[in-house]
């Protein structure tokens, strides 16, 4: 599960998309919660959706729900480089 890198990582990287992770931050870029920018809480891979802070329905009992986004909505604006392998998946092409 893909999503696009903003201007600045696309220039950056040499890249145009890239997996998303637990941890990045992102844009909502389509939908309710349109330009809001948030860290992926959760990624539900079965249903290839993606949880970002901040998004959530609030139910008539006052509970909150996160709300699912498909990936291909997102655009990732930072990315998390804690893990070497995905330093190394970014060096991969240039």
């Amino acid at each position: 599960m893909s999503s696009h890198l903003s201007k600045e990582l696309r220039i950056k990287h040499k890249k145009r998309s890239f997996p998303i992770r637990k941890g990045d931050t992102v844009k909502i870029m389509v939908g309710q919660f349109k330009s809001k920018i948030g860290k992926v809480n959760d990624i539900n891979r079965h249903d290839q959706k993606v949880y970002v802070e901040g998004a959530h329905l609030l139910k008539r009992d006052g509970t909150k729900l996160p709300y699912p986004i498909n990936a291909s909505n997102l655009m990732i604006t930072e990315l998390n480089l804690d893990d070497k392998l995905r330093k190394k998946a970014l060096e991969r092409r240039n």
